[in-house]
């Protein structure tokens, strides 16, 4: 089974560019706000794709859809998903640590 490549989940790409990104002066606060809205985006996706993989499991479950492959692909990817978010979260937490730790 072929891995899930960020490129294929459109908000952590979109994270990604926006990291990429140099930083202007004077857009501090305009740039902090994309990047909460980016991630507003990135968590309402892995909670749509988590709804989705439920609710495409209790169809196959209660009988009301046959296909197993599309049951399985999408709890295959809320999974990668809900795994890529908890990484990037990780990284945040560390950053923030890092910073904090920082001596003026």
């Amino acid at each position: 089974m072929d891995p899930m490549i960020p490129s294929q989940l459109p908000s952590l790409d979109a994270l990604a560019q926006a990291a990429q990104k140099p930083a202007a002066t004077g857009q501090g606060a305009a740039e902090g706000s994309q990047f909460a809205d980016i991630l507003k985006q990135a968590l309402q996706e892995v909670s749509e794709a988590q709804h989705t993989s439920e609710q495409e499991a209790r169809n196959l479950i209660s009988g009301n859809s046959t296909d197993m492959h599309t049951a399985i692909l999408a709890v295959q990817k809320a999974d990668v998903s809900f795994q890529m978010m908890m990484a990037v979260r990780s990284k945040l937490v560390d950053a923030y640590r890092e910073v904090m730790r920082m001596q003026m």
